[in-house]
């Protein structure tokens, strides 16, 4: 069994430009993207790890950073990227693949090992610690069989199957596969440490502030403790709003009107309201 870690990356994104080749610790030389390499790299599980690219020339510096690293890339669709995935696995042989994205450079490899061994032990289809939130936003895994990624390569539809790689196995499908939760015995889920705003890398510099000098390869552990210490850390990017994968358009109504509530635009809630009503 070949168990390969995909990390998906990419140099165009919306809300912060260009974010995985920003440095981290701040000033350094070392980029969000080769943390998140070096972190995943300490898996005593996985046997190969790819970075899955686009085709796009301003992302030949990710491929530079692959190269860098000494790890394998694959450059693939931009949108599409249940296909790029599909495509870099099939590309190395993998039987497992590990989802991880390069926007989370505090993922715990204890915690990947985890996810991994309860899949294996479990004759699972797809594992991850995202059904349910208990774990911080960004130490997130998944763990599918190549099977069950390619079953969704040839059957997904949906744009936003497509966007996100794994919404045709858990959201649209769940029926068809056997699922498995990594669960947490502590709700941390307040807790915000993936990168896609000013405000989260500033909080992320923060962290590795406090405990990348002691620890190159801090653990959860180590975030929750400094978090308990330092409450205030939260306040940084308490704002910030999860992209949200939706599969309705019932579904984006109601963030909508979540996301209204949340900036106190009253008049827009209940215009937004009287029209689903109607």
């Amino acid at each position: 069994m070949k168990i390969g870690a995909i990390i998906q990356a990419r140099t165009s994104s919306t809300r912060l430009p260009q974010k995985v080749l920003k440095p981290l610790p701040f000033n350094s030389k070392t980029s969000v993207l080769q943390q998140v390499i070096r972190r995943v790299s300490k898996s005593e599980l996985i046997d190969e790890i790819i970075i899955a690219t686009t085709t796009h020339d301003e992302d030949e510096k990710i491929v530079e950073v692959a190269k860098k690293e000494n790890i394998k890339f694959y450059k693939g669709s931009l949108e599409n990227v249940l296909e790029r995935y599909y495509n870099a696995a099939l590309e190395n042989s993998l039987d497992v693949v590990v989802r991880i994205t390069s926007d989370c450079p505090c993922a715990d490899v204890n915690i990947i090992d985890e996810i991994i061994k309860k899949h294996i032990d479990s004759d699972a289809d797809y594992t991850s610690n995202t059904l349910t939130r208990g774990f911080p936003r960004g130490i997130d895994a998944e763990v599918i069989n190549f099977s069950v990624l390619e079953k969704a390569y040839e059957n997904a539809t949906d744009k936003f199957e497509k966007e996100h790689v794994t919404p045709f196995i858990y959201k649209t499908h769940p029926e068809d596969f056997k699922i498995v939760q990594y669960e947490t015995k502590n709700d941390n889920s307040d807790i915000r440490i993936t990168l896609d705003t000013p405000q989260d890398y500033a909080l992320l510099c923060s962290v590795y502030d406090n405990l990348y000098d002691k620890n190159e390869f801090f653990s959860l552990e180590d975030i929750i403790e400094l978090f308990n210490n330092k409450p205030y850390l939260k306040d940084i990017n308490s704002e910030i709003t999860q992209k949200k994968v939706c599969n309705s358009l019932e579904e984006e109504l109601a963030e909508v009107i979540n996301l209204c509530k949340k900036q106190d635009l009253d008049r827009a809630k209940q215009y937004i309201e009287k029209i689903i009503w109607m």
